[in-house]
């Protein structure tokens, strides 16, 4: 069986590749659907939009409870989404923070590239290397068998990693996400892969990444 080296590799864009709208990268991982688009137009400068997210954004530290056990979010998260809707994962209830125009203005723009409709957005605020998400899959019963999720990154760049859920022969990939970027995952890649940031031992900057997504009623699920 091919490792995954063979398919993908770690995915660092060329300084030029951050001035143009990229073509879709897929990422030819097996049993998933994930392409990445190194860089957007955006509706102003990627370091604006940053700098407005950190000052605008009520961010909070969370603690969850996973296997049993209570931990410190080592980021810090704010929710969005339409009227009514609601999320819930690792224990934690979101508290809903209204739409600003410019989540609004990222939403309309995100829909257009993955041509998929979102009515809630979770910001994760990494404020330095030492910031981190565990390895995880969104296979929430909310967000449907098969769920878009759109992940929009702005400020330094960290790298995300994948790992298969149950084939161990396959090596995990990380993924370079700079600031701009747009990464699509679809289909069945919630509930074949999971996918985390590690901390890192070189000193970085802030990252604000924004995942949207659909959570479905309690009708559809």
């Amino acid at each position: 069986m091919p490792t995954l080296e063979r398919y993908c590799a770690y995915f660092k864009p060329s300084p030029m590749d951050l001035f143009a709208n990229e073509s879709p990268l897929p990422l030819r991982l097996p049993d998933a659907d994930v392409v990445l688009y190194q860089s957007v137009i955006l509706h102003k400068p990627a370091d604006a939009i940053l700098n407005d997210l950190i000052v605008e954004t009520d961010w909070q530290s969370r603690t969850i409870r996973l296997w049993g056990r209570e931990y410190q979010q080592p980021r810090l998260i704010a929710w969005s989404a339409d009227k009514g809707v609601t999320y819930r994962y690792s224990g934690v209830t979101l508290p809903v923070a209204p739409w600003t125009s410019n989540l609004l203005a990222l939403k309309s723009l995100v829909e257009g590239v993955a041509d998929a409709s979102f009515n809630s957005v979770l910001l994760n605020y990494y404020r330095d290397e030492k910031d981190s998400m565990g390895m995880h899959s969104d296979d929430e019963p909310e967000l449907g068998e098969q769920p878009v999720i759109a992940s929009l990154s702005f400020g330094e760049t960290r790298a995300l990693s994948f790992k298969h859920r149950s084939r161990r022969e396959l090596k995990s990939v990380k993924v370079a996400l700079p600031s701009g970027s747009l990464l699509l995952m679809k289909g069945d890649t919630q509930k074949n892969w999971k996918h985390g940031m590690a901390k890192q031992r070189k000193a970085c900057g802030p990252r604000v990444n924004l995942t949207f997504r659909k959570i479905l009623p309690v009708s559809n699920r």
